[in-house]
């Protein structure tokens, strides 16, 4: 007698979001198949890996739910580690956002946060820094993570070690479904071959993509560019968080500088040579030395940006659509919470208190309007 194997929960997505939410439900017992077009597309292998919420000065639901992921993501990455054997380079290494004057200093929304450095602290914290910045703020319960080079490897193999099903050049064509309820997905192969996965449970996370796939989601990409540097080892400890530039050392002497922030360059690929000068333009503003290190390399992403710049999460208006998108500059922070609290809903666990009220500020119908 041959037992039935469960329905797999579709993950429409196999980027960062994608593989977390499928890594946390597989280990929660669920059968989880991950629908992927092309994984480099992904905005998790574009990113600088900073854990920043204080730094980059968010605010309101959105500090709160980074915050609450911050403190989630040393346990989140232990059992990634423990599942890949791959080292992800967790690191709290503190993040310095300097400014000319102590006026601009106090103005930062998450000052409270941050411990004041005057000129001759900034210089002991960031060596070589530019004369121009006075004075600074840091935020030593920030850091950072290495996605690029191993979070992202290390949660693809985690997720194969979990036994989830990864099919990669699919792309998802249409959600299937009957009077709002969930029947399946629509999906095209690479030789343009048409398919459709029947399925009851599924969850949109396919960034910057995701509003192709489900219009109503006012999603839309911001193309970032990027480039890194190879300085000595350990020569960098704080992360420099600019006005307009970000420096981002690693341990073994890389230094990420980044990013660009193009909201009306929609999908369009490769590098630039105005937004290359302007990331070099702006590491001298910070690191001057640093502009006469060896170039290593030079890519671009997508990031999925919503108009308030704050994720969609939970429910859909088709039952068993679940979403998690819409992340913008901070998937990386907010992976842990997103896969835990995702996996709550499909795996029907209790939310506490705080868990439903941030669920509800991030929900999407926030974009509809009031009918009255």
């Amino acid at each position: 007698m041959t037992i039935p194997q469960p329905e797999p929960v579709l993950i429409l997505g196999g980027g960062l979001m994608g593989l977390t939410i499928a890594h946390q439900l597989a280990r929660e017992g669920k059968s989880v198949q991950i629908l992927n077009r092309r994984k480099e597309e992904a905005a998790g292998w574009a990113a600088a890996g900073m854990l920043a919420p204080h730094a980059e000065g968010l605010q309101g639901p959105l500090l709160r739910l980074g915050q609450l992921s911050q403190r989630k993501i040393p346990i989140w990455i232990k059992q990634i580690e423990a599942e890949s054997s791959i080292k992800c380079e967790l690191i709290k290494s503190g993040i310095v956002v300097p400014f000319s004057s102590e006026i601009e200093r106090d103005k930062h929304p998450n000052n409270a946060f941050a411990k004041t450095l005057n000129r001759t602290e900034l210089e002991k914290e960031v060596p070589g820094i530019s004369r121009t910045w006075g004075t600074a703020l840091l935020f030593k319960e920030d850091g950072q993570i290495d996605n690029r080079r191993q979070l992202m490897r290390a949660l693809r193999k985690a997720c194969i070690n979990r036994g989830v099903n990864i099919q990669e050049g699919i792309t998802i064509t249409n959600i299937i479904h009957e009077n709002n309820i969930l029947q399946g997905i629509q999906t095209k192969n690479l030789s343009g071959k048409i398919k459709n996965i029947s399925g009851k449970k599924a969850v949109l996370c396919c960034g910057a993509w995701s509003n192709k796939i489900f219009p109503r989601m006012p999603i839309f990409p911001v193309k970032g560019q990027m480039f890194s540097i190879q300085g000595p080892k350990f020569s960098q400890k704080r992360i420099i968080f600019g006005p307009k530039t970000y420096v981002v050392p690693r341990q073994d002497g890389l230094i990420i500088i980044g990013a660009t922030s193009e909201k009306y360059a929609g999908f369009e690929q490769g590098l630039t040579p105005n937004s290359y000068n302007w990331l070099l333009a702006g590491l001298e503003s910070l690191l001057p030395n640093a502009i006469h290190l060896p170039q290593m390399e030079h890519w671009w992403g997508y990031r999925p940006c919503t108009p308030d710049e704050m994720p969609i999460l939970g429910t859909s208006s088709i039952e068993g659509l679940w979403l998690a998108t819409g992340h913008h500059r901070n998937g990386i922070l907010l992976a842990a919470i997103t896969s835990e609290l995702i996996s709550k809903l499909i795996c029907e666990q209790s939310l506490n208190p705080e868990e439903a009220q941030l669920l509800g500020e991030f929900h999407w119908n926030r974009f509809q309007p009031i009918k009255r």
